[in-house]
């Protein structure tokens, strides 16, 4: 996959579920939500990783920081983009000795609640 490819799939282009506070939010602020997306599409462009990998690391970063409508977005773009069940949550349990037990049980059962929806 091409790092073009990583950004391709992003937002209303993979079918992605987009949380109604963020569509309002750039309704408002048009310019901040093309600032966000910018700089997004220039992160995942930066490096080799593909757009599987990018959400599983995006899935760690969403544990750490107790990130939940993040966490469910970022697996469904690992699903999307391949990567199986297990992996996800293997992304989800590497943050239990770094974040703790309680973020890393919470995020796992938000990857689960995701993991039903999508079916």
């Amino acid at each position: 996959m091409t790092k073009r490819s990583n950004t391709a799939k992003r937002g209303k282009a993979s079918g992605a579920k987009v949380p109604g506070t963020y569509k309002e939010f750039v309704k408002r602020y048009p310019a901040l939500g093309r600032a966000h997306e910018h700089i997004a599409k220039t992160v995942e462009e930066a490096g080799p990783l593909d757009a599987r990998t990018l959400a599983l690391i995006k899935i760690g970063i969403c544990v750490g920081a107790g990130l939940e409508s993040a966490l469910r977005s970022h697996v469904r773009r690992a699903v999307q983009h391949g990567a199986t069940a297990a992996e996800v949550e293997q992304a989800v349990l590497l943050g239990m000795n770094t974040v703790g037990f309680p973020r890393t049980v919470a995020a796992w059962a938000w990857a689960h609640e995701q993991f039903n929806r999508d079916r």
